[in-house]
């Protein structure tokens, strides 16, 4: 689902939108589902055209470009790797929580049955992990980019 308001009719349209049924417009015509005269003619309405439901009436007998079909997938699932990717950082994160918890405890206690502060073993661990769990927000998608090229 998109985090973007719906789209209602009577909205004006962006220069961008309008190049965006000029395109497919032009995918259409290129695939022969519009003659010469109705392209020209559709194409002369795009640039006249205020809102969005004078751009949807253009390309309402039209199907959605496969191109565009496609791009489209490959947008939702690469937001979904990113979400994915944050919940899985954001759990790693929840684990190191954990581990301070405990270790912080285990420190505590070990000073309350001492009688005093002990040395505060826990920040070597922690450190390190939270250290690394840094290094891995920044740095990690080196990986990630060999295999995307």
């Amino acid at each position: 689902m998109s985090d973007l308001p719906a789209r209602r009719p009577e909205q004006r349209a962006s220069d961008a939108d309008r190049e965006i049924v000029a395109e497919d417009l032009r995918d259409a015509f290129g695939e022969g589902r519009l003659d010469n005269d109705e392209y020209e003619r559709r194409i002369q309405a795009v640039w006249e055209s205020r809102t969005y439901g004078e751009l949807d009436r253009l390309t309402a007998d039209l199907p959605q470009p496969r191109q565009r079909e496609r791009l489209q997938e490959e947008q939702k699932a690469v937001e979904a790797r990113k979400k994915r990717e944050l919940r899985e950082y954001l759990d790693e994160w929840q684990a190191w929580v954990g581990g301070a918890v405990i270790m912080i405890g285990i420190w505590g206690i070990s000073s309350l049955t001492a009688g005093e502060l002990r040395n505060f073993w826990p920040v070597w661990p922690l450190g390190i992990w939270g250290l690394i769990l840094l290094v891995s927000a920044f740095g990690g998608g080196k990986d990630d980019k060999k295999k995307d090229g």
